[in-house]
């Protein structure tokens, strides 16, 4: 069996970008392309798929870090210096990706089923969504051409 865990990221959420733009329950909204991604950027995303990454980058958080709240993604999404060095004398500085890209995704995961609030303790993994993942991990790792790849499949 065929887990996230056994699949290089970069592919496993290119993967994940590709079936979640497929289904209907996640959408990009009207307002991201106003949004910046962080305080310390100047202008919003410009990638064309920027929604359905995030999204599947973020589905694939709570699965490996769950329980995990919007707080820590965050951080975890933020940047470890500030952006450029561009008209800028005082040292660099942490800090925080935008909490309502990251709120209104996880909404949209949980009206998908793949995720659900604990209580108290932040989104973690349904069945659903950990029955998802693994379809996801098991096309994907068949889709790699990598000789230290095939004893996962």
């Amino acid at each position: 069996m065929t887990t996230l865990y056994d699949v290089p990221a970069e592919e496993f959420i290119e993967a994940l970008a590709a079936d979640l733009a497929d289904e209907s329950a996640i959408e990009e909204p009207d307002w991201l392309r106003f949004a910046k991604s962080s305080v310390d950027r100047e202008l919003p995303p410009e990638q064309e798929d920027f929604w359905e990454r995030r999204t599947a980058s973020l589905l694939r958080k709570v699965a490996m870090d769950e329980p995990v709240g919007v707080g820590s993604l965050r951080t975890a999404y933020g940047t470890a210096t500030q952006g450029s060095n561009r008209y800028r004398v005082r040292p660099r500085q942490k800090t925080e990706s935008s909490g309502k890209i990251i709120r209104t995704s996880l909404q949209q995961l949980e009206a998908a089923g793949y995720v659900e609030t604990a209580e108290g303790e932040g989104r973690v993994i349904t069945s659903e969504g950990q029955s998802f993942l693994d379809d996801v991990a098991q096309r994907a790792l068949e889709g790699i051409d990598d000789p230290a790849l095939e004893r996962y499949a």
